[in-house]
């Protein structure tokens, strides 16, 4: 726990396992988001083939993880790590240019 404290720069343990619950709370979130949207935009595994469904789903599923970590974050008094998490991960990916000013 120590390790992971000083590398994302938190100094409670409860912060650290907030930050797991957040992490594990959001995956979940997310998926479970993605099934009515994905009943919205009339992808069903019955009637589109899986190795349609399933990548779009999970193309799909990514976006919402993305945007609701931070919420979920916030709800567990962990808005500023998230924020930063997410500004950084997406930098990463080539999207930083949607935080610079």
């Amino acid at each position: 726990m120590e390790k992971l404290k000083q590398r994302w720069g938190i100094e409670s343990n409860w912060a650290v396992i907030a930050i797991f619950i957040v992490f594990a709370i959001n995956g979940s979130f997310a998926t479970w988001i993605a099934k009515p949207v994905t009943i919205f935009l009339g992808l069903n595994p019955e009637t589109v083939s899986g190795f349609i469904y399933y990548p779009l789903r999970f193309l799909l599923i990514f976006p919402i993880y993305q945007i609701t970590l931070p919420i979920v974050g916030w709800f567990f008094g962990q808005l500023k790590f998230f924020w930063a998490f997410e500004k950084k991960f997406l930098s990463r990916i080539g999207l930083g240019f949607l935080f610079k000013q």
